[in-house]
């Protein structure tokens, strides 16, 4: 262990030298060894390494720019407050994703969300970052952009839902247009990965008063019902992901949004897509559906239900 604190500390001197070659020799060794061996990451972030990381964000360099980002992104699994603690950290990281589409190498700008995503796991962390609105900005115009790489628009994606965790933050994603941005890529018919994350954050954000009005100025309502029709083909995850999104409209809106949901949850295909999850999904994605399937229900005595849909609502009070 001796040594590699040395060989660290060798390493981490040379990040500061005026010699460009030797500045790129040592990142690209400290990227490696961060990558392969896990107990030299807390060696790393303690011999002040990542001032130096933050800093080379701003080079010019994508191959700079890229060891400096991906390294940050390994430091990340288990230094989380030696990063959150370095001074100008988030801003060299709001930095690479502001330029995604002009001077960041787009292999910098994802290691970058998904260091963003690795942070927002602590708790603590998630009003901190959400607090910075130019990094929520930058990460819905990942999202928006047509050039994006699809990588680059998981990676944004997942940050966002890290972020939108937090109940205080969603209010900031829908002020900077994170709702139209979000179904217009669910509308795109994507890759399924990338729409499972989509709808992902939507469900989040979903959960706060302010959703109501934006998710009805993209007819956000009836696109997540339309998710639950079995003519979708929809994954479970997506299925579970608008149930959730429902779910969290009805409790966080007004009647008149219940009303809706209730009325256009009405549909055969849609029930049936719901009593899918409710019957084969997750624990969480179950106990959403019922409760969804109770909303529905609840507001209209006079539907004939068949024993299925009754014994899926009976879960509510066992």
């Amino acid at each position: 262990m001796e040594v590699k604190r040395r060989t660290v500390k060798t390493l981490v001197t040379k990040l500061g030298s005026v010699s460009e070659r030797t500045r790129v020799d040592a990142l690209c060794e400290l990227r490696l060894m961060s990558k392969l061996d896990a107990e030299s990451r807390p060696l790393i972030a303690e011999a002040g390494a990542v001032p130096y990381l933050a800093e080379t964000l701003y080079s010019s360099s994508h191959s700079a720019q890229d060891n400096a980002a991906a390294t940050l992104l390994n430091l990340s699994i288990s230094s989380r407050a030696t990063l959150m603690s370095t001074r100008g950290l988030l801003d060299a990281i709001s930095h690479i994703l502001r330029l995604h589409a002009s001077t960041s190498y787009a292999s910098a700008v994802q290691s970058s969300a998904a260091t963003l995503h690795s942070l927002l796991i602590v708790d603590e962390y998630r009003p901190i970052i959400g607090s910075k609105r130019d990094i929520i900005y930058s990460l819905i115009d990942i999202v928006k952009h047509v050039g994006s790489p699809t990588r680059s628009v998981k990676d944004a994606l997942k940050a966002l839902f890290g972020i939108a965790l937090y109940p205080l933050n969603r209010k900031t994603v829908i002020e900077l247009g994170g709702v139209g941005t979000l179904f217009s890529l669910v509308m795109k018919d994507l890759a399924v990965g990338v729409v499972e994350d989509a709808t992902a954050v939507i469900a989040q954000i979903a959960g706060c008063e302010e959703s109501e009005e934006a998710f009805r100025k993209v007819s956000g309502i009836g696109l997540l019902v339309d998710l639950l029709d079995g003519a979708t083909s929809s994954s479970m995850r997506i299925k579970e992901n608008s149930v959730g999104a429902l779910l969290n409209l009805v409790r966080c809106g007004s009647e008149k949004v219940g009303r809706e949901v209730r009325e256009m949850g009405l549909g055969v295909g849609v029930v049936e897509g719901i009593a899918d999850v409710a019957e084969n999904g997750s624990g969480k994605g179950k106990g959403k559906a019922v409760a969804l399937l109770k909303v529905i229900y609840g507001g209209n005595g006079c539907v004939v239900r068949d024993e299925r849909f009754d014994s899926l609502l009976n879960q509510c009070s066992s």
